[in-house]
Parts: structure tokens; sequence; C-alpha cells
């Protein structure tokens, strides 16, 4: 016969802390695959950073204050070096064949007596490299290099930079590079700080630029997917035995249904919007006691039930609204003044509801009410009493005759008592356990809404009481259900916290 084996605390706390372990190692894993993901998608916008490995900001004047430009660099490893064949990109063959005859012409200048050497021997090495640069300054402008790479702007700036050094009547980057570009100007000025403004402001945009080829696709071709391609099998394997675990483990629960209960985990395996697995991984952290989300989950499930309290409630009080107009549209009024059911009417319990209360009602009139405020009771009915006497004549006659005022007080007072009397005492018999005053009760209730009922169904009545009930049931819905809104529902939470809060102290 076989026994059950309970598991000790001991083997329990184990077993939690093993799955522990194995959350955080997957949700860390997670969050390095997402790290990728990022720095793929911002490595084309950042490729410059990579690249020059320096911070740059701009000169800008505020006002009248102005703030100069400068540039930090950053100690980096060569990123670009490593990761630009992942991206498939590839220096662009124009701009770096235009680097190059810089350079040469750089070699072929020698910085000793630079300046009289070029004036009076202009050695034709240095006028070939030259020509050949001009005529690679047109074609670039021309021919924008640039744009493959989505950087026409670093060609703009590349124009206006030399616009700037060399200016034109014409203001015509293509004359400012032939001129730059000339044995003159190399004479004029000084060589060094000539190709010292290139190597500054022109050489950094140049090599910026990149190409990058075209797949059969018809896409930019990038190998990225197989940088990801090792944690889709891992992402793959753990979700498949973790929903395989989960069908197993819980009853009812079909291997499709928990995989739908792992709903978040398939942005980590699908290779479009990876951006997307910033969800699984925000998940897999607090579950894996990294993070704590419970603040933001507190704050989302009140803005959610802020928002559904909100909807329902405007949807079920305005289709009750409605319903009561259509009932009072169809005749159903008319319908209950002259006591005609169009359905049956299901007693539950074997009591008349109206009866019976209507007794609680006395019994607290006389019992509580009553002797509470019979002294005002007494007095108004002592002064009423009073002020007939006062306004009949044969009293007023009489008023002079001595004795008589005493009289009247103690004839007053008497009848007053027993009027108050007379009226608790009917009151308290009505109250009494009596079969017979039910009946007669109940069918005095019955009588008075027959009653009320023949009086309201003339046409002209029952008309005007549908048409006023209508357009009440309209000022409700505008006025109150069609003006809830967040704030309405954002107090009710607020006191809804104030109520835990409380209960919690």
């Amino acid at each position: 016969m076989s026994s059950i084996q309970r598991l000790t605390p001991s083997n329990s706390k184990r077993k939690v802390r093993r799955a522990l372990w194995f959350e955080r190692l997957m949700a860390l894993l997670a969050s390095f695959n997402y790290f990728l993901v990022l720095f793929d998608l911002t490595y084309l916008p950042l490729r410059d950073f990579w690249l020059h490995k320096e911070v740059q900001l701009f000169s800008f004047d505020i006002g009248p204050v102005s703030f100069p430009g400068f540039s930090l660099e950053v100690p980096l490893p060569p990123i670009t070096q490593w990761y630009d064949p992942i991206k498939g990109i590839q220096p662009y063959r124009d701009t770096e064949q235009y680097l190059d005859k810089v350079n040469a012409l750089e070699a072929e200048i020698d910085a000793t007596n630079l300046r009289t050497k070029l004036r009076s021997l202009q050695p034709p090495e240095v006028a070939q490299i030259l020509e050949d640069l001009r005529q690679r300054s047109v074609e670039m402008i021309e021919t924008n290099p640039f744009q493959l790479a989505d950087k026409t702007g670093d060609l703009e700036k590349i124009k206006n930079k030399m616009r700037e050094h060399i200016p034109n009547e014409d203001d015509s980057a293509k004359e400012a590079f032939r001129e730059f570009w000339s044995i003159e100007n190399l004479t004029a000025r000084d060589p060094e700080n000539e190709l010292e403004f290139f190597n500054d402001e022109i050489r950094p945009l140049m090599e910026a630029n990149y190409y990058r080829p075209i797949g059969e696709t018809g896409d930019f071709v990038d190998y990225f997917g197989l940088v990801d391609f090792p944690f889709f099998l891992v992402f793959l394997t753990e979700f498949l035995a973790r929903t395989w675990l989960i069908s197993n483990r819980r009853q009812g629960v079909s291997w499709l249904d928990a995989m739908l209960w792992r709903w978040y985990d398939i942005f980590l395996l699908i290779p479009l919007w990876r951006w997307l697995r910033i969800i699984p991984v925000t998940i897999r952290l607090d579950q894996a006691n990294l993070i704590d989300l419970s603040t933001i989950q507190k704050q989302a499930r009140q803005g959610f039930v802020a928002e559904i309290a909100g909807d329902m409630t405007q949807v079920v009080v305005v289709q009750v609204i409605n319903e009561l107009q259509y009932s009072i549209r169809q005749g159903e009024i008319a319908n209950l003044l002259q006591q005609r059911e169009v359905r049956p009417y299901i007693d539950l319990n074997q009591t008349n509801e109206m009866a019976a209360l209507t007794k609680i009602m006395v019994e607290i009139t006389v019992e509580q009410v009553l002797p509470a405020i019979r002294p005002d009771v007494e007095a108004l009915l002592h002064h009423n009493l009073d002020k007939i006497l006062n306004q009949s004549q044969a009293y007023q006659g009489l008023e002079r005759v001595p004795g008589v005022e005493t009289i009247r007080n103690q004839l007053t007072e008497r009848l007053v008592q027993q009027i108050t009397q007379a009226l608790y005492n009917g009151l308290d018999a009505a109250i009494a356990d009596d079969p017979v005053g039910d009946q007669i009760l109940q069918r005095l209730i019955s009588h008075l809404g027959k009653a009320y009922g023949s009086q309201l169904q003339t046409q002209k009545t029952l008309e005007e009481i549908q048409y006023l009930l209508n357009a009440f049931l309209e000022e409700v819905k505008v006025n109150y259900v069609e003006r809830l809104s967040q704030e309405d529902l954002e107090d009710i939470l607020d006191q809804t916290r104030a109520i835990q809060q409380k209960r919690q102290v």
C-alpha cells in the first residue's frame, strides 16, 4: 500500500529557493538579451558616438549669455570594428578614397620649409593630388554618397563649414572646395592650419559615412538575427518546458491554456518588434524579486477599475432609466393604476409587505414618536382651540362674565388631553395583535390604492403623469449619469484607500 509523502518545511523552502534562483537566472538572461536588442536598435543613430568616442556639445546662446561648445572623449573599446560587420556596414568607397588622397597629400608635403617649397617648386605629385581632390569634392557634392546611410545632413554640414572657411561671391560649396584644394590657398595660408581644419571639421563627418548592401529580401543586410538566435533557443526550450509542467500540475489546464497563461513570454520568441520584450523582462524581474512593481500594479489596477467603473456605472444606470422610460411609454403606469398585471405577481413569503410596513411605521409612531412630540401636539391643539374661541362672537360676549375665563381654560385643557389621548389609544389599538384589524388595514390599503388609481385613470391626468416622468428621467440622465467623470471615481478610490489604511492600522 503506497503512502503519501509530505514535504517537510526545510524541503519546501529548499524547493522554493531553487525555483527563485532559476527565475532570477532567466530574468537576468532576458534582461541581457533586451540590452542587446536596445543596443542594436540604437546602434545606427549612435554610431557616430561609438566611432569617434566623444560627446560633443555645440555652442549656443540663451539671451545675452553665450555657452561655448566642447567635446569630451570617452574611453571605449573599438565597438564599431566589432559591430559594423553584424549590421553589414562597410566603408563607403568614394569617401574612403577621398580620405586616402588627403593622407597621401599629408605624406608628400614636408613640414620643413613647407610654404617656400610649395611656392617655388610646386611638386607635380602634390599638384596631381590636389587636382584629384578638387574633382572628388565636386563629385561628392553632385552625387551625395551620404544618402544611402541617411546622412545627407552631414554633407550639408561639410558644405556649410567649407563655405564659412573659404567664402566666395557665389556662396558655392564647389568653388570653396576648388579654392581650398589649391596650391595658392596652401601657400597663402598656413598649410598646417588648413590641414588641421580639414582633419578637425571635415574628416569626422566623412569618416562617419558608410555603405550597407541590400539583401535579396530588399532590406539592408543585418546579421543580428544570428546573435539573437541562441537566446531564442533558450527561451523557446524554457517556454515549452514551463508550460508543459503547468499543464501537468494543474487539473483542467491544457498545454495551450498554459501557453496563454504565459502569453508575455511569446514576445521573447518573435523576431519582430523586439522592443516589446520589455514586457516579459519587467514581469520576470518582478517575479524574481529583483524589482518591486507592487506600487505600479496597484496604480494600474486602480486606474483600470476607475475606467471600468465609470463606463459600467453609466451603462447600467442609463439602461435602467431607458427601461423605465420604455415601460412608461408602453402604458405600464396605466396597467398599474387599473390593477392590470401583464405578468402574474409572485409572492415569495406569503406576506403583504405594504401592510407590514405600515404597521411597523405605526408602532414606531405610537411607541417612540408620539411620546416625544405629545407636549408639542397638545400645545398646538390648545392654540387652535383658543384661536377658534377668540373668533367666536358668542364667546366674546361671555368673556366679560366673571369666572368664564377660568372655566374656558379648564375646558380647553381637558378637551386637548382627551383628543390626544383618544388619538394615542386609537393608534395603540391599531397596532395590537388583532387578525380582524389586520384584515381591515389590508383592505384599507387596497381600497386606498384603488381610489387613487381610479382618480388618476383619466386620459389627461395619465398623459401628464407619463410626460412628467419621462422628462424627469431624461433630466436625471443629463444632470447626474452623463456627468460622471474620472475625478468623481478618483475621489471614491481615495476614500477606499483611506478606509483600507484605517483597517490596517
